[in-house]
């Protein structure tokens, strides 16, 4: 269930920008790196991550940029894609690859499944 914000939340979010909303939202939805075991395979996290990554783009009129990563948030959502192997697993950290919304594109395509048509 939503929760109603306070009027002063409200008017704060009116004299944010596009831009600025679609920025705190992504960042809202990262997965953090104390929460990235526990959400790593998380398919509506990854998902979630990976769409509010392309919003920003598409309000930058960047669409170039926005449909890869929408087409990455389809596959956590079909199960056409999965999470990479922890490379690190056992040292400082087992993020080793930067979170893929707004940084580089890394997954794991299962054979079979294509997110683009020829």
């Amino acid at each position: 269930m939503l929760e109603t914000a306070p009027t002063t939340q409200t008017v704060n979010l009116n004299e944010l920008s596009t831009l600025e909303l679609a920025q705190a939202l992504a960042a809202r939805l990262a997965i953090s790196e104390k929460d990235w075991h526990r959400l790593k395979t998380n398919r509506s996290a990854r998902a979630s991550e990976q769409v509010a990554a392309a919003l920003i783009f598409l309000v930058k009129d960047r669409p170039e940029e926005a449909l890869p990563r929408l087409n990455q948030a389809a596959g956590w959502l079909d199960r056409s894609i999965s999470a990479p192997p922890c490379e690190s697993h056992g040292k400082n950290s087992c993020r080793a690859t930067p979170t893929p919304a707004i940084g580089s594109l890394v997954f794991i395509q299962k054979p079979g499944f294509s997110n683009y048509s020829s």
